[in-house]
């Protein structure tokens, strides 16, 4: 199977993934960056009465065309304290703002643009228009309205509106479950005493928490040893959990040892596609086991992580619903990057300033898929296409950026 390029690995991957469909019912509390399922109602008019906008005095506007009007004050309107009578010729509420708009009233003179007089009478100070600082019963949406519609992402500012609709709960689509599952003879969890042959797990750790960003439940499914029935039992915990995407670490090779794609066709899976034309990154497997999407990433921690980025992270967006995640921007490279060959590379890149306020990525001198500690100092990729020149230090090129908050 020749090496497949990036962009059409991405495309013929998310061409296959169709959003989760299913739904549960969450507190409002519970709903931030979730997707609703179903159109949501209000239960009731906003605002329920003409308020104020402002606090001032209620008036009919008839009485106090132009400045110098007497009105005489007959009480008080407050937010929870309505005025209960009826405002007639040449008279005034009091009123503050959200506070109902008494009958007979049509219109609010700003407190400013009035002078109390000692007769417990105002006179107003400024013309009033009709309707003025007066907002109308259903301005903002009434009973029955569907003001947020299926597949609307709840922000900060969608759930001020669900809830000022009077939505205790919302019925959302469930979050893609995704399965992690490492393998090897040599590994160990983190707090373990290595033997001389043997390694600390790590990559799961790292693929957990891009999948969680990603708005995805993880499974755990922990270490399977080089062993068919291993791997094929932990499999099975994935499909019993309604796992949506498996996601195996190491063993998608070719050595004598790497069982996974072996044990996955063996269960039932179909391979997609395998091996990319990539740095790192190039053993990355595709397939599908029944409805689920399998992705088999390579076992070093580095080109996992890529890989992750790269096929886990849009598709787990696509299956929740959710946007892209923007990770692409342009840099000036700091040193002289030498021509590519026919596999697409991502070096990792430190980020800074230029004088001019743009990017300057600097790649680090050791790019080797092992190093965890290099990764972690990155702040981007820089991405060089198949057969790309020399590009000379000081030239634009892409990266990718492994925190996309620093776009802000």
């Amino acid at each position: 199977m020749s090496l497949l390029p990036v962009a059409e690995a991405q495309n013929r991957l998310l061409s296959r993934a169709k959003p989760v469909e299913t739904s549960e019912t969450l507190d409002l509390a519970e709903a931030e960056g979730r997707v609703l399922a179903r159109d949501l109602t209000s239960k009731l008019t906003q605002p329920p009465f003409n308020s104020s906008a402002m606090d001032g005095y209620a008036l009919r506007r008839d009485d106090a065309p132009e400045p110098g009007a007497v009105l005489r004050l007959i009480g008080i309107s407050a937010a929870g304290r309505a005025f209960e009578g009826e405002v007639g010729k040449g008279e005034t509420v009091r009123i503050f703002t959200g506070a109902p708009v008494p009958s007979g009233a049509d219109s609010v003179l700003l407190q400013e643009d009035a002078e109390r007089l000692d007769d417990g009478t105002i006179r107003t100070t400024f013309p009033v228009r009709q309707n003025q600082h007066v907002r109308p019963r259903g301005q903002d949406f009434v009973e029955g309205e569907a003001v947020l519609p299926a597949g609307t992402m709840l922000d900060f500012t969608r759930l001020t509106v669900a809830a000022g609709m009077n939505n205790a709960t919302v019925e959302v689509r469930r979050k893609p479950l995704v399965a992690i599952l490492a393998t090897g003879d040599e590994l160990l969890p983190p707090g373990s005493q290595p033997g001389p042959a043997q390694i600390i797990a790590s990559n799961g750790f790292g693929i957990a928490a891009l999948a969680r960003k990603a708005g995805a439940e993880v499974l755990d499914l922990g270490i399977a040893p080089d062993d068919q029935a291993a791997i094929t039992a932990a499999i099975g915990k994935a499909e019993a959990a309604g796992a949506d995407v498996i996601v195996t670490i190491g063993g998608a090779s070719v050595g004598d040892h790497d069982l996974v794609r072996a044990t996955l066709t063996a269960a039932g899976m179909e391979l997609d596609f395998w091996q990319i034309a990539m740095r790192p990154g190039k053993p990355l497997m595709v397939g599908s086991l029944g409805p689920i999407h399998v992705l088999g990433l390579p076992g070093n921690p580095v080109s996992s992580l890529v890989c992750s980025l790269l096929f886990l992270e849009p598709l787990i967006r696509r299956l929740a619903s959710l946007p892209p995640v923007r990770r692409e921007a342009t840099a000036e490279t700091a040193i002289s990057l030498r021509a590519n060959d026919h596999r697409q590379d991502y070096l990792r890149a430190r980020l800074a300033k230029s004088a001019t306020g743009g990017w300057i990525a600097e790649p680090f001198g050791k790019q080797d898929s092992s190093m965890m500690k290099v990764f972690a100092a990155a702040d981007c990729l820089v991405i060089r296409p198949p057969h790309a020149g020399e590009l000379p230090a000081g030239a634009p090129c892409p990266v990718m950026l492994l925190r996309p908050d620093l776009l802000a």
